[in-house]
C-alpha cells in the first residue's frame, strides 16, 4: 500500500527556522509531499520570506489576515490538503521530518487511521528541558485519557498523522493550542484506530522562541472537559 502525504506547517514568527523546516520536509524519506504552510499573520519577517523565497518552492502558502492561533492555522491547512494522509509539522526545529516513515507505517500497514508521535515512549533522543512542562503534559494526557478511555502517553504532541477523510470530517472549533485535546477527543469518539509511535524531540527554550505557556495548560483542561462531556 502506498500513500500520498500532505504536510501542514502552521507558522507564526518563525523567520529563523521556517526555511530549514521546509528543506527538512523536502529532504525527508517521503518524497513528493504536498507542503502547505499557513502563516498566522507573522509580525517579524516570516511573511516577507515566504512571499519572496518560499512560495515558488512549495505547493501552497496560506496567509491569515490576522493572528488567530495554531488551531485556526491547522483548520486552514487541513481544508487545503489533498493527500491520502495528513501530518502536522511545527515550523520550529523540535520535530524531525526524517521520522515521517515511523508515523506513516501503521497507516501503510492498514492498522491505523490516526497516529500520534510520542516524545515519551521511545528510546530516541530528546533534549532535556523543562520538568514542569513534562509533568503538566503527563497530567493533561492522563486527564484526557480518563475521559476518552484510550491510553496515550503524549496527547499534546505536534506529530499527529491522519487519514485525510478522518481529519477533514472533523469540525475544528479551537483557535489556539486547545486544538490538541479537541482533536484527540473527537477522533476517540469516532472509534478511529489510533496508534502511537516513539519519536525524537529537539525541544527549544523560550529564548529560542517557544510559545506555549501556563495559560495554554488551563485552556487545555477546559477543552478536555468541553469536548468530552459535550457528548454526554
Amino acid at each position: 500500500m502506498s500513500v500520498t502525504l500532505s504536510v501542514v506547517i502552521p507558522c507564526y514568527n518563525e523567520f529563523k527556522t521556517i526555511e530549514s523546516v521546509i528543506q527538512a520536509v523536502k529532504n525527508s524519506p517521503v518524497k513528493n509531499c504536498q507542503i502547505i504552510v499557513v502563516d498566522d499573520f507573522s509580525t517579524d519577517n516570516t511573511r516577507k520570506l515566504l512571499q519572496e523565497k518560499v512560495e515558488r518552492d512549495v505547493y501552497q502558502v496560506i496567509y491569515h489576515p490576522r493572528n488567530m492561533g495554531k488551531g485556526a492555522a491547522l483548520r486552514s491547512g487541513f481544508a487545503a490538503a489533498t493527500g491520502d494522509v495528513v501530518i502536522v509539522q511545527d515550523a520550529d526545529l523540535e520535530y524531525d521530518p526524517g521520522e515521517f516513515p515511523l508515523m506513516l507505517q501503521p497507516i501503510l500497514d492498514d492498522k491505523a487511521d490516526v497516529v500520534f508521535g510520542s516524545r515519551f515512549q521511545s528510546g530516541r533522543p530528546h533534549r532535556v528541558l523543562y520538568y514542569w512542562h513534562q509533568l503538566g503534559n503527563r497530567f493533561l494526557t492522563t486527564l484526557s485519557n480518563m475521559f476518552t478511555n484510550i491510553n496515550l502517553t503524549d496527547m499534546e504532541t505536534c506529530y499527529k498523522a491522519f487519514r485525510r477523510e478522518i481529519i477533514q470530517s472533523i469540525k475544528i472549533e479551537e483557535n489556539r493550542f486547545g486544538v490538541e485535546p479537541e482533536v484527540t477527543a473527537k477522533v476517540a469518539r469516532m472509534n478511529c484506530r489510533i496508534y502511537e509511535v516513539g519519536i525524537s524531540y529537539y525541544g527549544r527554550t523560550y529564548k529560542d522562541g517557544k510559545k506555549i505557556g501556563w495559560r495554554d495548560g488551563f485552556q487545555a483542561i477546559f477543552c478536555i472537559l468541553k469536548y468530552n462531556l459535550r457528548r454526554r
